[in-house]
């Protein structure tokens, strides 16, 4: 896929991965629509690269956003051609001491930003993304959708839904609307905000690492990339899946 002349709706792109993403797509000629919660940040993206990108601030915990964005879309921005779901939070949680009052509302917020919400983006842009002559959907899930840790029970869940959502998706596009392309990026620990305390920094890799390596799989209409250490625990998963089970449940 050629990226110049493209558009792409980001979520996230306040911050981490999206930002990364959004200022490297703009750099190859891109123009964006940049989804996230914080204002400042967004309008420093429109200040800075003027009618390239037009902001929308979105809040993913309510569930009448994606189809709010969709009707925007179709009205603004009607030949948007990548749908870039990256967007997503991770809270640390021990069932084990945790009580039920305290957990079902985080389960639930996680639920709603890291699987409905790129769900439903996805089935609310997908008529106006296969209208184009080539289109992709891209989503942004990790390492852990593949073997879980043991701290975040719950983020490893919705990574794992949202991997096989894509498998699944990608079966139906090739058969009823092969001109919507869709790509799974898997990273590793990434040196982002949400990733602070987990992990040593030393280990983690950069978003713009992350982001050089989704533009460039788009950009060969990948269908997967797994980034950094994901690559190996890709392999240890497949060869030796107990191996990474033992590292992974010490997290």
């Amino acid at each position: 896929m050629k990226l110049q002349r493209r558009k792409a709706l980001v979520t996230g792109a306040t911050s981490g991965i999206g930002y990364a993403i959004t200022e490297k797509l703009l750099a190859n000629g891109c123009s964006i629509v940049a989804c996230g919660r914080n204002e400042a940040v967004l309008q420093q993206l429109k200040d800075r690269h003027g009618d390239r990108v037009d902001t929308l601030t979105m809040e993913l915990t309510d569930p009448a956003t994606p189809q709010q964005v969709a009707e925007y879309v179709e009205r603004m921005h009607p030949d948007l051609s990548i749908l870039i779901n990256n967007a997503g939070i991770q809270v640390t949680m021990d069932f084990t001491t945790a009580s039920y009052d305290k957990l079902q509302p985080l389960v639930l917020e996680e639920l709603q930003v890291n699987v409905a919400a790129p769900i439903l983006l996805a089935a609310s842009l997908l008529n106006t993304l296969r209208k184009q002559d080539l289109a992709m959907i891209v989503n942004i899930t990790t390492g852990l959708a593949l073997s879980p840790k043991k701290s975040s029970p719950v983020y490893c869940a919705t990574k794992a839904a949202l991997h096989s959502f894509s498998k699944s998706l990608r079966y139906q596009l090739k058969e009823a609307a092969p001109n919507v392309h869709l790509l799974e990026a898997l990273p590793p620990l990434v040196d982002t905000r949400m990733a602070q305390g987990r992990g040593s920094t030393t280990g983690k890799i950069s978003p713009e690492h992350v982001a050089n390596a989704v533009v460039n799989a788009i950009e060969h209409e990948r269908e997967e990339t797994y980034i950094g250490k994901a690559q190996l625990l890709r392999v240890i998963n497949r060869v030796t899946p107990n191996v990474a089970e033992r590292i992974l449940s010490k997290w």
